[in-house]
């Protein structure tokens, strides 16, 4: 039997570990020992138990506790107690997802002491290295064995850097294996969809209509940490529903609900009656969202991708994003603060019809199972 590690910490990786978790559980519970390490990175209750609860996934073998803290506070404590949790369990593979502080310290940690690392969602690039996610996916794809691309595009970044899809077993640091996989959050997003139709009186608390409003989601410290930038997006906003006569309704994040009171805007927000925030959704809350809204306003990585898959065009609140392929095909826009109204009016006026099949067939968990238990004394 495999023992392997998942580390989870923030929201988007609590959902992709469910889509890995299920299978575990419906195929392959006599070949795998799950173990789950949430370093608590997202602390709030809302955003970490409840989703872990909600998805299906195995109540986690450790919990850290991190908390907040600066991104060196933050990944050190994470690597001295993530370490010192490997030497004890010694698992075959530790397995990450994405570009968070709890991915990039469960990489160093495991890396350090010979243990091979497992990427998910390898290969994705903004191009962009002020952004620490992109310094952290960046450093985990060239501390991993086996790297599992969502997308051709990630598989093309990751040759440009020197990996090769030819390497033959065994794996290694030094031979790293790589796989074009298809996306995991789309695996979720197909098999969460029809449980979320199920909660269709989510809306009614709130007044919110189909179709009649857009989806908002604010959160990277690149715009809620400057005042200037936060300003901006909060008078687009109320500009935008004056406009488009659409309700905003804006899941918050606690991260964005603490700059916003620290300066002076939150109320701003709340007192507009076109302007609808919400608690910090859960993940068929925001499926929900998502199916039903009008567009999409967000800088999150995962929300811009969960919008397309529902055939919803976003207005992407940051100068880069990984998921190129999405605007590459005019389904989303990359927007300055100064930008979000015009470009939002015109993808609402102009909305995109064709979505492509960037991201698999919705079984990307089974085939990284299946590639992680046929490698399984392969990866040294």
């Amino acid at each position: 039997m495999i023992k392997l590690i998942q580390i989870i910490g923030a929201r988007p990786q609590i959902i992709k570990a469910a889509a890995i978790s299920r299978v575990i559980q419906e195929k392959y519970q006599s070949n795998i020992q799950d173990i789950i390490i949430h370093t608590g990175q997202h602390y709030d209750e809302n955003m970490s138990q409840v989703f872990m609860r909600e998805l299906g996934i195995p109540k986690e073998t450790y919990n850290l506790h991190i908390g907040s803290g600066s991104h060196g506070q933050q990944t050190a404590l994470m690597i001295q107690k993530i370490e010192e949790i490997l030497l004890h369990e010694n698992p075959d593979a530790v397995l990450v997802y994405g570009d968070t502080n709890s991915t990039l310290a469960a990489a160093i940690a495991a890396v350090k002491i010979h243990i091979p690392v497992i990427h998910i969602e390898a290969g994705l690039r903004s191009f962009n290295k002020s952004m620490p996610e992109e310094i952290n996916r960046i450093m985990c794809d060239h501390a991993s064995t086996i790297l599992f691309s969502p997308t051709k595009t990630g598989i093309n970044n990751l040759i440009n850097e020197g990996f090769s899809l030819h390497q033959t077993p065994p794996f290694t640091i030094d031979n790293p294996g790589v796989f074009h996989c298809g996306d995991i959050m789309y695996d979720n997003s197909l098999y969460f969809s029809e449980i979320a139709s199920e909660k269709n009186d989510f809306y009614k608390e709130f007044g919110i209509q189909e179709n009649s409003f857009i989806l908002t989601t604010i959160h990277r410290p690149s715009n809620t940490d400057s005042q200037e930038n936060l300003t901006k997006i909060c008078n687009a906003l109320i500009e935008i529903s004056k406009v488009t006569n659409k309700k905003i309704v804006i899941p918050i994040h606690p991260r964005t609900k603490k700059y916003l009171e620290s300066y002076d805007l939150y109320q701003l927000l709340d007192n507009n009656k076109d302007i609808v925030i919400l608690p910090p959704a859960s993940f068929l809350q925001m499926i929900l969202l998502e199916k039903n809204c009008s567009c999409v306003i967000t800088d999150s990585g995962g929300v811009q991708k969960e919008a397309f898959y529902f055939k919803k065009p976003s207005i992407i609140v940051r100068d880069q994003t990984e998921w190129v392929e999405i605007v590459e095909c005019g389904c989303a826009v990359l927007a300055k603060s100064n930008e979000i109204v015009e470009k939002t009016i015109k993808i609402l006026d102009n909305p995109p019809s064709n979505y492509p099949a960037f991201f698999g067939d919705g079984n990307a968990a089974e085939f990284i199972c299946n590639v992680i238990l046929k490698n399984n004394k392969n990866i040294i």
